[in-house]
């Protein structure tokens, strides 16, 4: 029997649970017994145990420094620790890590939506589809980590305060700047519509800061660590927002893992060297089916939706 897609997500979630538990109170054995039970229960349990024990191991040096600052560690902190260890990139290699990234994340967004979040310093974020946002608003940092998809920024201008929005390893600063930050196959993209914007970026020879103005963006593929960057039009920056892409010799995994956001269920690419190629257009996310048939199309591939949901592009 094929196994239910929110299963993996409510065994994670229920994993996390005990081993916050544990974290917490050490001496007491009830956590430990319930441990031993729910590892019993079945061969997926143990899989996702072993799993989430060995990413939080990896994490434990970081529970243990932000132990000292909280009396407990919560939900969020466990969290937070796993994924600053890389826990979502070992998560995502055997389950949907739905359930982390719904349980970090301060919000998030479903398939085709689009919401506006007021921000606490009058900053306004909008977020794009499948996106998710986690806010760290104190006295001292003012911190936005952009978990997955797209978001438009508009920043409050305060000389006192500079915010920082990160995605990937790539950090943003400004005031008083509008700008546009996603995340797409691997490639974090910012571009700004407004002001000026500080920008640091994770290279095979260290970090790189640069400043991008009005118009002005910036690509960073995370795996490769190479860096291009660019002018848009005026009306093209986070053109999304009005149910519109523009692609200027764009990869075509970038622009399906864009469209992506507008699609249920999931899309798969059958041959890597379709993702690799590059396309310009303007595609209408009124029909993302069709904008995906759009991107793919001067590849030679098709795109087809399978009776399980799934979409796959292949070659012809």
């Amino acid at each position: 029997m094929d196994e239910n897609p929110g299963e993996p997500d409510r065994l994670v979630s229920e994993a996390i649970d005990i081993v916050m538990r544990m974290q917490n109170d050490p001496a007491n054995p009830v956590p430990f017994e319930m441990a031993r039970a729910w590892r019993a229960r079945s061969g997926r349990h143990e899989e996702i145990w072993l799993r989430v024990s060995r990413i939080h191991g990896a994490s434990g040096q970081l529970l243990a420094q932000r132990r000292t600052a909280r009396k407990r560690v919560t939900r969020r902190n466990v969290l937070g620790a796993m994924m600053a260890a890389g826990g979502v990139a070992v998560a995502g290699s055997i389950f949907v890590p739905g359930a982390l990234m719904r349980a970090h994340a301060d919000h998030t967004t479903g398939v085709g939506e689009i919401r506006r979040i007021d921000l606490p310093d009058g900053s306004v974020a909008t977020l794009g589809p499948r996106s998710a946002l986690a806010l760290t608003m104190s006295r001292d940092e003012h911190r936005i980590d952009l978990l997955t998809g797209m978001c438009f920024f508009d920043v409050t201008r305060d000389q006192n305060r500079v915010l920082t929005v990160a995605c990937e390893g790539v950090s943003a600063t400004a005031f008083g700047a509008s700008f546009d930050m996603s995340s797409d196959a691997g490639v974090v993209t910012m571009t700004v519509a407004d002001g000026a914007v500080g920008l640091a970026v994770p290279g095979r020879s260290g970090v790189a800061a640069l400043r991008l103005e009005a118009s002005e963006w910036a690509a960073c593929d995370i795996s490769s660590g190479s860096l291009s960057r660019g002018v848009r039009r005026d009306g093209q920056v986070a053109s999304w927002r009005d149910l519109a892409i523009v692609a200027d010799r764009e990869q075509v995994s970038t622009l399906v893992a864009r469209i992506s956001r507008w699609l249920p269920g999931k899309v798969v690419t059958a041959n890597p060297a379709i993702g690799a190629q590059r396309v310009s257009g303007l595609f209408d996310l009124q029909d993302p089916f069709a904008a995906l048939q759009a991107v793919v199309h001067p590849t030679g591939a098709r795109v087809r939706r399978l009776p399980s949901g799934l979409t796959v592009i292949s070659p012809i």
